[in-house]
């Protein structure tokens, strides 16, 4: 088979043999169209502020899906089975979409055009059996087939076959142990529950009573086809040495099995008691969990099982928010189709959606911008929550990514609702004003002991969650990231605060970050595009000159990896193998990064820089939307990604409006 650059079995650019690879050197000769002049541009932009401001809610705000894998869809059937509710409509529509992202091979991947991922085939396999896919279909003997050669169900991530064990798919006997006692455990004890990150804790707090439980319901069929040896389908594993981390823990992972088999009764009872109290107390008003998914399905498996039946308040909420995940389309033969959102993005996206729309020269006073900025302010979250165990005595003020999430306002989104904001002209200058100091105070509470800002937490940097054979999937910490913390220190600089001292210690950190290659790690954004994306105007406007050294290392990491075709691309391969990094087919998010940083280095003029405004405008479509199937957000870096559909126009059209108006927030205008 001939290797891509960016197909299944690709190879890294680097790597490819020449004649192979899709993208051309640095420095190679390019084929490029001549760049589009101003005209072009001035088109481009004003198609794409059109094209946005159809898509608002009349409420003021914007949503894009936000798509993830079809775990999420097979989660949902399988929690749907296994509370008795599954139904045969919703059960078709989700098949359709899981069959949908089906490879040729018969495997799925977990991002676009990434290679196949065993839990997500196995989930996805197990989930088309529910629908009644026969084991015998050419598509589902293909999928069984690569199970198989990779190990079968033996080799899936723990979570994976949680969800079988809950059928007898699986034994409870071989999945690590996690008891809800952990409840218990002092905060300044290592491994207590609020050294996870909050996407973790909520999922964790629900599966130790799981785990406790052990239930299991009777399963429709059989999986003998998925493991190796069906006769022999839980083989040991074996154990890493004593002496190491990995040994120590798998070693308490059976000292918590034998604890399992003989429990302290009473100390039992009132773990899952509590247990569930923390479920409960953390509920949303909309009856989900935090805003996301997955803890929403694990907090309603886990009250169930402790009694609360489906028409309990609690329950009925949380079965109805979950409903509120899915997204109906119709497919190409005219039948709907149904995909589960991990979460919804509304705060993330309407404020992007602002930023994107003012610097693309909308008046600062038109009326979308104002119903944006009136929503925004409904929705700061002025109630304590989880962040609180770390700064007590810090008063809220910031804001979350979704509708309801009122427990977890997030860094990220505060500092980017901040910055959008700033661009409105609101009737009420004094409401905007005491919502901007609200989150100023507390972001700045929310600083780390290193200077640096986490997207969650503070100082949540304990390095013992991620050693739990337990968690084998994606990130369970929250440390701080050059992408959080540029987007902290631009905001600050923008509100004044670019010479307090805690904005020069987030400054300092960031200078310390770079990459010998100018680049920065991209943590919630693929990958060191977004990283340097972020990074390279907030140093701009705090006042680090564009003459600074740091400055220009990123400009020529990001003159290098410049597509032929005018764009900049990352797979998110780029997270496991460094060949990968800044090498992708061009999309239209990371071309947009890529130039907000370069413009934000003084480099409009520049050769990149109108190759780059050119790619853009060349790719738009005809109703001002850019088209972006690649994944260029994650949940955590490689293991859960995302691709936010409205990434694609709201980024784009602000690295076009700052092409031609400008910085919104130079230096020399904050100094003013």
């Amino acid at each position: 088979m001939t290797a891509t650059t960016d197909g299944p079995g690709a190879l890294p650019p680097r790597a490819a043999e020449a004649g192979q690879s899709t993208i051309a050197p640095p420095g190679a000769a390019t084929d490029t169209e001549p760049p589009k002049g101003r005209e072009a541009v001035e088109r481009a932009t004003a198609r794409a502020v059109e094209h946005l401001l159809a898509r608002q809610d009349p409420q003021g705000w914007w949503k894009g899906d936000l798509e993830t894998n079809v775990t999420m869809d097979a989660e949902d059937l399988l929690l749907r089975q296994f509370l008795g509710v599954r139904d045969e409509e919703t059960t078709r529509a989700a098949a359709r979409f899981i069959r949908s992202r089906q490879r040729p091979d018969g495997t799925w991947a977990t991002f676009h055009n990434g290679p196949p991922e065993l839990s997500a085939t196995v989930e996805a396999y197990v989930a088309l059996r529910l629908a009644g896919d026969a084991p015998d279909a050419a598509h589902m003997a293909a999928a069984s087939a690569w199970v198989r050669e990779q190990g079968g169900i033996a080799a899936c991530r723990v979570f994976t076959r949680i969800w079988l064990a809950l059928f007898g798919w699986w034994r409870w006997e071989d999945l690590p142990d996690l008891p809800p006692e952990i409840m218990y455990l002092p905060k300044r004890f290592p491994l207590n529950l609020y050294d996870f990150g909050q996407w973790a804790r909520q999922t964790i707090v629900p599966l130790t009573i799981v785990s406790a439980l052990r239930p299991v319901r009777p399963a429709p069929f059989g999986l003998d086809e998925l493991h190796t040896d069906p006769r022999r389908p839980n083989p040991p594993r074996p154990l890493a040495p004593p002496t190491t981390w990995d040994g120590l823990f798998q070693r308490l992972d059976k000292a918590l099995h034998l604890y399992h088999r003989f429990p302290v009764a009473p100390l039992r009872r009132a773990a899952l008691n509590a247990a569930a109290r923390w479920i409960i107390e953390r509920q949303e008003n909309d009856g989900c969990w935090g805003g996301i998914q997955p803890p929403a399905v694990y907090s309603v498996i886990a009250l169930h099982l402790l009694g609360y039946d489906l028409a309990h308040p609690v329950l009925r909420a949380g079965l109805e928010s979950l409903d509120r995940f899915a997204v109906w389309s119709e497919g190409p033969d005219g039948e709907p189709v149904r995909m589960i959102e991990a979460c919804q993005s509304p705060v993330w996206d309407t404020c992007l959606a602002t930023i994107a729309l003012a610097d693309a020269g909308v008046p600062a006073d038109h009326p979308a911008l104002v119903r944006a900025a009136g929503w925004m302010l409904d929705e700061q979250i002025l109630r304590s929550g989880d962040w609180a165990v770390r700064r007590p005595e810090l008063p809220p003020g910031g804001w979350a990514f979704e509708f309801h999430n009122d427990n977890y306002p997030d860094i990220d989104d505060t500092a980017e609702v901040v910055l959008a904001l700033k661009r409105v002209a609101h009737p009420e200058p004094g409401r905007v004003e005491t919502a901007l100091a609200r989150a100023a105070r507390w972001t700045l509470g929310m600083q780390s002991r290193n200077g640096a800002w986490g997207a969650f937490d503070a100082d949540n940097t304990s390095p013992f969650p991620n050693r739990l054979p337990f968690c084998d999937f994606g990130e369970v910490v929250d440390p701080p990231s050059a992408d959080v913390t540029a987007h902290v220190v631009e905001m600050l600089a923008v509100l004044g605060k670019q010479h307090d001292p805690r904005t020069r210690r987030g400054i300092e950190w960031l200078l310390g970050e770079q990459e010998e290659s100018g680049a920065w790690f991209g943590r919630w954004g693929v990958n060191y595009v977004y990283g340097t994306g972020s990074v390279l105007p907030a140093l701009v406007a705090a006042g680090i000159p564009a003459s600074h050294p740091a400055v220009r290392r990123a400009v020529t990491w990001l003159r290098e990896v410049q597509n032929p075709d005018g764009g900049w691309g990352e797979d998110l391969r780029s997270y496991r193998d460094p060949e990968w990094i800044g090498r992708g087919a061009s999309t239209p998010s990371q071309t947009a990064w890529a130039l907000l940083a370069l413009l934000a280095a003084g480099e409009r003029d520049s050769e990149a820089v109108v190759r780059g405004v050119a790619h853009l405008a060349d790719t738009q479509a005809e109703d001002g939307s850019w088209d972006e199937p690649y994944f260029t957000g994650t949940g955590f870096p490689w293991d859960f990604s995302i691709n936010y559909h409205l990434y694609r126009h709201v980024f784009p059209l602000t690295a076009l409006g700052r092409y031609l108006h400008g910085e919104p927030f130079a230096p020399e205008r904050l100094e003013g």
